[in-house]
């Protein structure tokens, strides 16, 4: 079995927050959004990434790891810009799985990986 992508599902407590982060500061644009009477579901994509942003409302278990993993094509220029927008970040740092990485919490505590190739 094979998979040529995968589409994270995030879920967030406060929709239009959430699309102004991930729009705004990392670039995603909405291709599709539905709820009635309140938008509260998206598709947004980057590039050939995508993701889907979800509203909910209650508590989810405690998990403090990635929630999706991002390989930019601009690793530099999304340190660059996220440092110039003033958004904090843990990195970037070498694996040991040969991948430059640096890690960006969302609004909702979502942990995201962004990372390249070391080589």
């Amino acid at each position: 079995m094979s998979y040529s992508n995968a589409t994270p599902v995030i879920r967030v407590s406060d929709y239009a927050r959430a699309k102004t982060f991930y729009t705004d500061l990392l670039g995603f644009e909405a291709k599709e959004e539905a709820g009635e009477p309140v938008v509260g579901f998206g598709i947004f994509r980057a590039g050939d990434a995508q993701i889907f942003l979800v509203s909910w409302d209650g508590p989810e278990a405690a998990y403090d790891k990635w929630r999706a993993y991002f390989y930019p094509r601009d690793f530099n220029g999304l340190v660059a810009h996220l440092t110039a927008r003033g958004q904090a970040f843990k990195g970037p740092r070498v694996t040991e799985y040969g991948m430059r990485e640096i890690e960006v919490t969302d609004p909702d505590g979502n942990v995201l990986c962004f990372g390249q190739d070391a080589g």
